[in-house]
């Protein structure tokens, strides 16, 4: 694995070729890292790319053509080698194309590209998928970064909570055992359109959301003013997890979602799966600014 680095005057990214994944995010004057540092004995991943599902299938298989293939949770990407292009000072692009390993579990020829720029004290990430294929591509993608909480020592887990920038009085979905969305929501106690973090939050895995009307959250904290902003329009669900007693707060926008416990496994009918004709990109994108 190789560790690529961009930089401006205030801020410093790294992201390494396995996976495209980001390793930390560091404001220059303040030395802090807002990234979650990966101990394994919680969490070893910081922000893995979710690609070509989101979350989990049903017997992790689905069926495509009257053909089964089988995925593991979150898909492939976040466990293979990307090549790196266009590196710049300040940007830096990694692709992922299909293979004769990939196909065995997804038969769809692709190209996805990732793209990471910073400008100032924020940084965006670009997500291009380009179906190269003669017929259509069914697949979903997401994002899984992982931020530390507390990010100074001067507070703890506690004093922080996530500010919706948008009126919401959504419910959440539940997860089973299996990590499948259960069939219902169920409420949701909003704070002023706050949740306030707290570790037991997280104990049965993630709080699920589907259409949201924010698209923006802040990440900010009681005592002082780091935090982030992480912007991500156009994700119809999001998640928002951590491992259990962990330090870190995942913010998770998603095209797609988990299957649900009653799915056909039918690829093209799965829930927030995404159609790409012959030819076509899709491409979403994602910000974060830190302070």
């Amino acid at each position: 694995m190789a560790v690529y680095i961009i930089q401006n005057a205030t801020i410093q990214v790294e992201i390494a070729d396995k996976g495209a994944e980001l390793q930390s995010i560091n404001h220059i004057d303040t030395n802090i890292n807002y990234l979650w540092n990966g101990d394994p004995s919680y969490w070893a991943k910081k922000s893995p790319v979710l690609f070509p599902i989101v979350g989990g299938l049903k017997q992790r298989t689905y069926y495509y053509e009257n053909k089964a293939y089988h995925l593991n949770r979150h898909g492939f990407a976040r466990d293979m080698l990307f090549k790196v292009q266009q590196p710049t000072k300040q940007s830096i692009a990694f692709v992922l194309t299909d293979s004769k390993e990939t196909l065995q579990v997804f038969p769809f020829r692709f190209v996805f590209t990732i793209k990471y720029t910073i400008n100032d004290n924020s940084l965006t990430v670009e997500y291009n998928v380009e179906n190269v294929d003669t017929k259509n591509m069914y697949f979903s993608l997401g994002a899984h970064p992982a931020f530390a909480v507390p990010l100074t020592k001067d507070t703890i887990y506690d004093d922080y909570f996530l500010q919706f920038n948008k009126t919401e009085n959504v419910g959440i979905w539940p997860l089973t055992d299996d990590g499948l969305l259960q069939e219902t929501s169920v409420q949701f106690k909003w704070e002023n359109n706050k949740i306030m973090l707290h570790k037991p939050l997280f104990y049965h895995d993630a709080l699920v959301f589907k259409n949201l009307k924010s698209d923006s959250i802040q990440l900010r904290n009681s005592k002082n003013n780091h935090g982030i902003t992480m912007h991500f329009p156009n994700f119809p669900y999001l998640g928002i997890w951590a491992a259990k007693d962990a330090d870190f707060i995942c913010i998770e926008p998603w095209c797609g979602v988990a299957d649900t416990t009653s799915c056909n496994q039918q690829l093209a009918n799965k829930e927030g799966i995404q159609l790409l004709t012959p030819g076509a990109k899709f491409i979403r994108s994602w910000d974060v600014t830190i302070y």
